[in-house]
C-alpha cells in the first residue's frame, strides 16, 4: 500500500453489502492517538467491472453526498454485477467545515493528487486513492457543483484526452449520465486535480457540476442520483433501465477565452444569467466601486459568442475571481 497510513475498517472485495471508514491517523491536541474516519461503502456481488463513486472531494459542494447516502442505502447486493465503492465525503474534514479546503491543512485536496503517503492529511487521503482506489476502479465518478462561489448550469462533463478511445468511453459514459447539459470541459489548470490522476491510469472518467451556492436543490440532487444510477447501469453493474431527464444539450468549453475574471474588487452587478445566449462584446456584468458613489463601473464584456454556462455566486467579488464561463452550444 506504498506506506499509506490510512486503512480500510471494511473488506474492499468481500460479496455483500459493508458499511465502515477509511481510518487516517491524526494526532492532535485534542486526541494524541487520534483518527480522521471517512466514511465509505462497498456493494459487491460477483464478477464484474468496479465502479468508484466520490462526493465531497470539496467540502461545500452537497450533490455529490446527498445522492451517495441514497445509493449507499438503497443498492441491493444482489442488484449489482461487480462492485461499487462510495465515498460520499472524500475530503471528510472539509466537508464538516463546511468549506472548500480541509481546515486540517488548507489544503484543496482536487489539487494535491497525486498526493504524498508521508505528507499532509490531504495529501495522504489523496495519495490512499491516487495509489489503492483508483488502481482497483475501471470507472470513476467524481461531483462537484459551484460550492458558495460559483452556480453552474447542470451538467456532467468529460475531458479532451490525447487517448481518443479513453476519450470516447468517457463521453459515453457522461453521456449515459443524462444530466440536462453535457460539456466538453476545459479546466483552467488541471495539474494536481483528482480528474488528471483518473484519467492519468487510463480510467473512465466522469464529472459533474450540478449547481452551487454551497447548497443543493431538491432538482440538483435528483439529477445527481439518477445521473449516478444511469453511469452504473452504462457500465453493466446495476440492474434496471436507465432514467432520463430529457434530451441533454451538448455544450464545448473549446478554448481559455471561455473564462471570464475580475481585473477590480467592488459589487457584482450581473447582466446575464445562467443559460443566457451572448454575443462577443456584450457586456455580461459589471462592477461598482465598493467604497463610493459617482464613479464609473468597470464593464466585463463575452469574450466569444455562446451560452452562459457558469457564474460568480457571491454579490462581492474581488480581482482574479472567476466571474463567468461562456460555453458553446
Amino acid at each position: 500500500m506504498s506506506g499509506n497510513p490510512i486503512r480500510p475498517t471494511i473488506p474492499l472485495d468481500a460479496p455483500g453489502k459493508h458499511h465502515g471508514f477509511l481510518r487516517l491517523p491524526y494526532s492532535r491536541n485534542d486526541s494524541a492517538w487520534g483518527s480522521v474516519m471517512i466514511p465509505i461503502t462497498v456493494i459487491a456481488n460477483g464478477a464484474g467491472p468496479t465502479a468508484l463513486l466520490t462526493g465531497g472531494n470539496h467540502g461545500d459542494e452537497y450533490e455529490g453526498p446527498i445522492a451517495l447516502q441514497q445509493l449507499s442505502w438503497e443498492i441491493a447486493p444482489e442488484d449489482v454485477t461487480g462492485r461499487v465503492i462510495i465515498v460520499p465525503y472524500m475530503n471528510y474534514p472539509a466537508f464538516r467545515a463546511g468549506a472548500r479546503v480541509s481546515p486540517i491543512d488548507q489544503v484543496n485536496l482536487n489539487r494535491a493528487f497525486p498526493g504524498r503517503p508521508d505528507g499532509t492529511p490531504s495529501q495522504k487521503i489523496a495519495n490512499y486513492f491516487n495509489d489503492v482506489l483508483v488502481p482497483m476502479s475501471d470507472l470513476v465518478l467524481d461531483y462537484h457543483s459551484g460550492g458558495k462561489t460559483l452556480d453552474f448550469l447542470p451538467y456532467a462533463a468529460a475531458h479532451y484526452l490525447d487517448d481518443k478511445d479513453q476519450q470516447a468511453a468517457c463521453v459515453a459514459a457522461v453521456k449515459a449520465f443524462a444530466a440536462p447539459y453535457t460539456m466538453m470541459m476545459l479546466e483552467i489548470d488541471a495539474v494536481g486535480m483528482f480528474d488528471t490522476a483518473v484519467e492519468s491510469q487510463g480510467k473512465v472518467f466522469v464529472t459533474t457540476e450540478l449547481g452551487g451556492g454551497g447548497t443543493a436543490t431538491a432538482r440538483s440532487a435528483a439529477i445527481a442520483t439518477r445521473g449516478a444510477r444511469n453511469v452504473l447501469r452504462h457500465a453493466g453493474i446495476l440492474s434496471g433501465a436507465a432514467e432520463t431527464g430529457g434530451d441533454s444539450i451538448m455544450l464545448d468549453m473549446p478554448g481559455d477565452d471561455c473564462f471570464h475574471f475580475a481585473t477590480r474588487d467592488g459589487l457584482l452587478h450581473p447582466l446575464a444569467d445562467l443559460g443566457d445566449s451572448v454575443a462577443a462584446g456584450q457586456p455580461i456584468a459589471r462592477i461598482w466601486p465598493p467604497d463610493r458613489t459617482g464613479v464609473d463601473p468597470v464593464d466585463v464584456l463575452a469574450n466569444r459568442d455562446g451560452v452562459i454556462a457558469a457564474r460568480h455566486f457571491p454579490g462581492l467579488v474581488q480581482s482574479g475571481d472567476c466571474l463567468a464561463v461562456i460555453a458553446v452550444a
